[in-house]
């Protein structure tokens, strides 16, 4: 009987212990933690179980022998209280893992939510951004058509209005013309357009003084934008006309 007694308040004592362990790993969580924990209370579980079993056995045997131990039955007794109490902490324990659980649950939940509603926003931001590059890039897209008088009506860019036999005729840029006889470029990076013709003259509506025609070598080698804004501020079609 002794032996027994000793047994169990040294698994009391050991459960103890382990319950101190188990408050720590709950506290700090992680999952490998979580997995410790559920296994240490399963393992008190257990061991409380046994003893409480054992001490049923002891109050068997006390009865049984007819003695009146009062020493032995004090020591039931606090093993009983002990055990009692030790049950209701691990319940709480139990409580505290499964909300805990719960917690969880809920909190990987709205962490998925939150990552979809994020995904969203930011394909909805991507999707904006991309609008706004692409517009961006089509209000400073320019276009420019260079030829001679023949080859820009050939295209569709030019049209002969006016006079006799030419003489003193006016020439006007076609309003249906096809823009895929225009070579686009960007308006930020353009300064300059290259001509390389005897003669050249800038037959669609831009303000003078945002560009200058740039002679080298006797032949107007390029246009020279001065003011980019200015510029394709009237028109963002330039038709040269060369000789």
């Amino acid at each position: 009987m002794e032996n027994t007694f000793n047994e169990i308040e040294t698994n009391l004592k050991f459960i103890k212990e382990k319950r101190n362990q188990v408050t720590m790993i709950q506290s700090e969580g992680g999952k490998n933690r979580k997995q410790l924990l559920v296994e240490d209370v399963k393992l008190m579980d257990n061991m409380l179980t046994e003893s409480e079993k054992r001490i049923a056995e002891l109050e068997g045997k006390l009865k049984k022998s007819g003695l009146n131990l009062k020493s032995y039955e004090k020591r039931l007794q606090a093993l009983t209280e002990n055990i009692e109490s030790q049950n209701n902490e691990i319940a709480e324990l139990k409580k505290a893992i499964e909300d805990k659980n719960l917690n969880l649950a809920a909190l990987n939940t709205k962490v998925e939510t939150m990552d979809v509603d994020m995904k969203k926003q930011a394909d909805s931001i991507t999707y904006k951004q991309q609008v706004i590059v692409e517009r961006t890039n089509k209000l400073n897209t320019a276009h420019v058509a260079m030829g001679t008088f023949k080859e820009l009506k050939e295209e569709g860019i030019l049209n002969r209005e006016g006079g006799i036999l030419g003489i003193g005729s006016s020439k006007a840029i076609q309003q249906n013309f096809d823009s895929k006889h225009f070579t686009e470029l960007d308006i930020r990076q353009t300064k300059t357009i290259p001509v390389n013709a005897k003669k050249a003259v800038l037959l669609s509506e831009h303000p003078n003084s945002s560009y200058s025609l740039i002679e080298e070598n006797g032949q107007i080698a390029y246009l020279a934008i001065k003011d980019p804004q200015e510029f394709w501020r009237i028109s963002k079609y330039a038709v040269i006309q060369v000789k």
